[in-house]
């Protein structure tokens, strides 16, 4: 086949998008557009119309016309099936079938119909592969955005720790009793005042002499007041669980002397140890395996001058999992023994600072290492109806798997599934077009579930891909933290924070 020009155009034939695939100009694309209703007969049941030069094949969408302009000797079950696909296309970027909504989404539909079709020629390619060559994901764009968030976290800790050292120090200043300690100096004493926001305190309360001291300040100590309350701000908003850009967070850093003080974070030890996992599986519908990935990362957080030369003491798990271990780490030692520890006993970890000090990655396409498996059964009925039964199965039943989601594609204008039976809760989402399926908890207790319900139209292709997320206090790779122990002064107390969930997670 050879298609000239893809347009989605109103009854009135006015251009709401259009992509041309071979050399042609405006004025003759728009001419051919605006003369498509006035060919049309009301009558005809054809979805397609023939003139002297070109065949129009189209497919109405609620108040819009999805078009294909081709070539009259192209083959028509060719046209007809790449007018499917551009159908179904729409959808998947816009919410609604008006011309508002797909203009404002003309360009996202341009480079998807640039996937379908190249130099007039349709591409092999379905729904599934278009929308992963237009998202474009950046594996950099990933690991800068988990830095990103690393820094924020980093900045609100220190924050907490600074918030916390100063509320003690104002009450020892307190303590004192003293009109003088006011007149110290705006360096040391009157900043802290306004710093951040302190608990009610139970020392006795001021007294009006003190009270009227910062007043009598000069000039400076407005300028100081200005900045605090910039602070107060900030810290009310991270406090409110809102995320601080870097550079905020640079402003109202504490000096490294300050940093350093062995003030442990609220919910977090003087040790803090934070593992992060991901895992990446491409599917077939079929139950086999394309492609699966875990990559993880192990993080130290030190907060107490006084333990950072530690040893961590780790079980690899039973998994055949390939670590590698930062440069500074002796990577004999947890290579033998699963202990993670610096090279030169004498240095430390750094304090306030997040140190990644083990990684692993795992490839495979054996099926026996999917951790969850997804079968996703859609029967076409003769009436035009479809029924589908999907079914998961833990296949790792050393994980648990809290908050599961199985989100599954429906067909276009197909309205809300009729579900018959359904382990869990499940939820229709028709600005997506999709049924959410939700379990609370998989593991060896429940390690599976089906569910059955049946749309009111679309093929076997509609239901794909499948798509799944949770999340996990365990790892993959099995990695455990046994104890944490300082060199020459035994074990100390830790705390540890374990994610494991998908990057992606799709059944094709």
């Amino acid at each position: 086949m050879v298609l000239l020009s893809a347009a989605v155009c109103t009854k009135a034939g006015k251009v709401v998008v259009s992509r041309q695939f071979m050399e042609m100009s405006r004025s003759r694309v728009e001419g051919l557009l605006a003369a498509f209703p006035k060919l049309m007969n009301s009558d005809d049941q054809h979805t397609f119309i023939e003139t002297d030069t070109v065949r129009y094949v189209y497919q109405p969408m609620e108040q819009l016309y999805m078009v294909l302009i081709t070539t009259k000797n192209s083959n028509i079950l060719e046209d007809l099936e790449t007018l499917r696909l551009f159908a179904k296309v729409v959808p998947e970027y816009c919410r609604s079938f008006t011309e508002r909504d797909v203009a404002a989404h003309a360009f996202e539909l341009i480079f998807a119909f640039d996937e379908i079709i190249a130099l007039g020629y349709r591409e092999n390619v379905d729904l599934y592969r278009i929308r992963t060559y237009t998202e474009m994901e950046s594996h950099d764009e990933q690991i800068f955005k988990m830095r990103q968030k690393a820094k924020e976290r980093e900045a609100k800790d220190i924050m907490k720790r600074k918030a916390k050292a100063l509320q003690k120090e104002r009450e020892r200043g307190r303590g004192f009793g003293s009109t003088g300690m006011s007149g110290m100096g705006s360096a040391s004493f009157m900043p802290q005042q306004d710093v951040a926001p302190v608990a009610p305190s139970v020392a006795a309360p001021s007294t009006p002499t003190q009270r009227s001291a910062p007043a009598k300040k000069p000039g400076r100590g407005m300028k100081l007041g200005g900045k605090s309350k910039g602070k107060d701000f900030v810290d009310a908003l991270i406090q409110e669980g809102e995320e601080v850009a870097p550079d905020t967070a640079d402003i109202i850093a504490p000096s490294k002397t300050q940093a350093a003080a062995p003030v442990a974070t609220p919910n977090r030890e003087s040790v803090h140890l934070a593992a992060d996992e991901k895992i990446t599986l491409e599917a077939n519908r079929d139950g086999g395996l394309e492609h699966m990935e875990v990559k993880g990362t192990l993080t130290v957080f030190v907060s107490d001058p006084e333990v950072t030369r530690i040893r961590i003491n780790c079980d690899k798990g039973p998994k055949s999992i390939p670590y590698q271990t930062h440069p500074n780490i002796d990577k004999r030692t947890f290579g033998g023994s699963g202990v993670i520890g610096l090279k030169d006993k004498e240095r430390g970890f750094p304090v306030g600072t997040g140190v990644g000090v083990l990684k692993w990655r795992f490839q495979t396409t054996d099926d026996a290492h999917i951790p969850l498996s997804i079968n996703c059964w859609p029967n076409p009925n003769a009436d035009g109806s479809c029924d589908v039964n999907i079914d998961y199965e833990l296949l790792a039943d050393d994980l648990q798997l809290q908050d599961v989601t199985i989100t599954v594609p429906l067909p276009a204008h197909s309205g809300a599934p009729v579900v018959a039976r359904a382990d869990g809760a499940y939820d229709h989402d028709s600005r997506n077009g999709v049924l959410l399926w939700r379990i609370p908890v998989v593991d060896s207790e429940n390690p599976e579930g089906s569910i059955e319900f049946t749309t009111n139209g679309g093929d076997t292709d509609d239901f794909f891909p499948v798509q799944v997320d949770f999340a996990s206090s365990k790892l993959y790779a099995g990695l455990q933290i046994n104890s944490v122990e300082v060199i020459g002064g035994g074990d100390t107390t830790f705390s540890s924070e374990v994610s494991f969930a998908p990057a992606s997670y799709e059944i094709v």
